[in-house]
This record gives structure tokens, sequence and C-alpha cells, in this order.
């Protein structure tokens, strides 16, 4: 659920002075910042075109367009800019077209010395095999590119506050917009007197992320049955008395962090099997919730709360050919991407990561629910940045 285009402002992201210590191998990034989260990770400065970063020997170079190297310098933490233009004249000489870009990369490597760089593991392959015939040799990083991501600092946990701040914005006009609403024919919702739908829900959620400051993608307002596909976006009319998951994920603009948020509602009176199903999956969210701790393995957790739901009557399985019940993950990083490393179920926790916490329950004919809120992960517990409250009746 990346986001991609350009954002508009630039805030200083946080920085680790073990980044500009490191006097292994050389790395190297190219790629446009606003979509590249380890680019934007290294750099703290929104670019929307690729350019270089080399660290080399503890030294952060940045190769930029005229474009863009004014405004990287006051805002972005490198050691040296460097003019793209620059090194095209020197490859161009008197012939009257520019050299390609990675014939301009492949020359800055030569000219820096580098032999042997690193690289992430989406790094072009066209700019490798440039590099390659020009006697440099790449690896791809063994996990994290940086490994520094994974442990989120005091200042990005702030930045993941912003950002959920956004989240429950939009999730609040959601609310108000339900509130108001009123059944018509067939439980149709109406709302400002024409049909309540997905989409019109959503917009008025994205709408309102905007004017918080955040950059709304894939917005999920689904109801009914159409929310046993946990990512179904949702589309028609919503409908009274129905389950109705509100999944909202923006990307805050000036950061470039995610805030991650769902709950489910139903505007007007829950039947006894919606609200059993609801109750259930905020009971396995508690469980997980209280199990959370720095040392603990994942997998332990998401069984815990797979052997609740089947204790309670809600067994994850295949049914006329279509999986019920709990069959997603029970969490995911968030950070710099909305899914980042790493997967609840999937390692031992450790402090400071910050994860997602959000089981869910899928059964066609009585509907889908999914609570959800982001944790920081420590040494004796979780620390929950979610705010907003729980709430099925609306």
């Amino acid at each position: 659920m990346l986001l991609a285009g350009k954002i508009g402002s630039e805030e200083s992201l946080p920085y680790n002075d073990s980044m500009a210590k490191q006097k292994q191998v050389a790395r190297l990034i190219v790629a446009p910042s606003d979509t590249d989260p380890d680019m934007l990770y290294a750099t703290r400065v929104f670019i929307g075109d690729p350019f270089i970063f080399l660290e080399q020997n503890g030294k952060r170079t940045l190769v930029l367009s005229d474009l863009e190297i004014d405004r990287a310098k006051r805002t972005a933490k490198a050691d040296e800019f460097v003019m793209l233009s620059e090194l095209e004249h020197e490859i161009q000489g008197n012939a009257k077209t520019a050299p390609p870009y990675e014939k301009v990369l492949a020359h800055f490597l030569n000219k820096r010395g580098v032999k042997h760089v690193m690289v992430p593991a989406t790094f072009p392959l066209g700019y490798a095999k440039e590099l390659e015939r020009s006697g440099v040799s790449l690896e791809t990083s063994n996990g994290l590119f940086w490994p520094e991501r994974e442990s989120k600092t005091a200042e990005e946990i702030k930045m993941l506050g912003r950002a959920l701040r956004i989240t429950e914005a939009g999730m609040k006009r959601a609310v108000e917009v339900l509130k108001a609403s009123k059944p018509g024919s067939g439980k149709k919702l109406k709302w400002s007197g024409k049909s309540l739908t997905s989409e019109v829900l959503r917009a008025e959620i994205d709408s309102t992320i905007l004017r918080a400051g955040g950059l709304p993608a894939n917005t999920i307002v689904a109801g009914a049955d159409q929310a046993c596909d946990p990512h179904e976006r949702g589309h028609g009319p919503l409908h009274a008395n129905s389950l109705i998951i509100l999944d909202i994920f923006p990307r805050d603009a000036k950061t470039g962090y995610y805030g991650d948020m769902t709950r489910t509602v139903v505007r007007g009176r829950a039947s006894e099997a919606q609200r059993k199903l609801w109750e259930t999956v905020k009971a396995g969210q508690a469980l997980a919730l209280k199990k959370i701790k720095a040392g603990v393995d994942g997998l332990s957790i998401h069984q815990a709360i797979q052997e609740l739901f089947a204790n309670r009557g809600y067994p994850t399985e295949v049914r006329n050919g279509r999986r019920v019940g709990f069959f997603h993950g029970t969490g995911h990083g968030l950070g710099l991407e909305i899914h980042e490393y790493p997967r609840l179920q999937k390692v031992t926790l450790k402090g400071g990561q910050a994860l997602t916490v959000e089981p869910g329950l899928y059964y066609p004919g009585i509907g889908g629910t999914r609570i959800e809120d982001v944790v920081i992960v420590e040494r004796n517990g979780c620390r929950i940045l979610s705010r907003f409250p729980k709430q099925l009746e609306i």
C-alpha cells in the first residue's frame, strides 16, 4: 500500500549518528526518496526523481540535479553535495547528446574509487549491469538495508503519533457521517439527501485526512460480506444494522511516516451474532496487547488468538471453497512503509519495534470484523499509541 507522488513539505527525519560513522563496505542507493523508504531514511529530504546516495568511509554524498541541489543543501543530512550536471559534462565532452544516467552513475563511482558496494535488494537491474561492466561489484544486504529502522527512536515515535492523530481525524469524520445518516429503503443509509455509499464515506474520510496534513490511499470502507475480503476497499450502498470495517492508513505529508487504524462499527443495532463476533475480536486484540513484550515469540501470540477464537466457536477453516475465521497475520511493522519489517508472528519481539495489532474474523452471512491499533514494544509490555475509542454501535 505504498504511496506515490510528491510530498509537499520537508521536515527533519530521525538521524542516527552510527549511520555516518560506518566505515565498512560502501553503500549505494539510487531512487526517489518520495517513494523509497531506505532513501528517505538515509537523506531526510523528499525528492520525486531518482538521485544518488553514496556512503563511503562514513562520508555521505548526494548527487542531485540542478533543480534539487540547493533545497537539499538546506534540508538533507549529508556531508557533500555534487551536481549531476557537472558529472554529465565530464562524460559528454563535445558530444551533442547527454550521457545516460547509468553512465553518469558508473563515472561517479569510478571517480571515487569505489570497487565494491552494497545496494538494496530493489536496486535497478539496468544500473547494476552498467556498474558491473565498469568494474564495480555489487552485493545486497542480508536483511534490512538500514537495520536501525527496526527500532524506533523517540523522535520516530513522536512522528508515528502525529500520523496516528491524522488517522484518527479521518476516523472521527467517518463516525460523524455515519451517526448523521438515516436508514432508507431496504435499510440503505441516506446522508445529506443522498445514498451513503462506501465511495461517499471514503471521500469524506480522505478529504479530512488531506486537511489534517496527511496523504490518504486505498482507505477501506467495506460493509457486510464485502468486509470478508480483508483488503476489499468497499463499494456501493452502506446499510443500517450491518458491520462496516473502516481501515485508514494515511501517510503524514511532513515526515513520510504512516498511521494505521481499523475500527468496525454498526450504524444502528447490532444483531446478537454481530455483537458476539465483534466482542470476540476485541477480546483477541486485548489478549495480544497483554502478551506483547520484548523477548516473546510473536507466533505464540498469533496462535493464542486463534485458539481463543476457536474456543469461542470461530475456527479458521475453508467453507464452500472460501477461507473463514482469522486467516491473516496478527500485525506488521509500521514506519516509513505501511507494511514494513517485521511481521508480528514471524519474529521474536524486540524493544522499540512499532507494530500494528489487528486480529479479525470473517464469516459471510454475518460480516467481517477487525480492530487495529499501533503499539511500541517495550521490555515489560507495550505502549499503545492509538487513542481512538472502540465502539460497536453508533
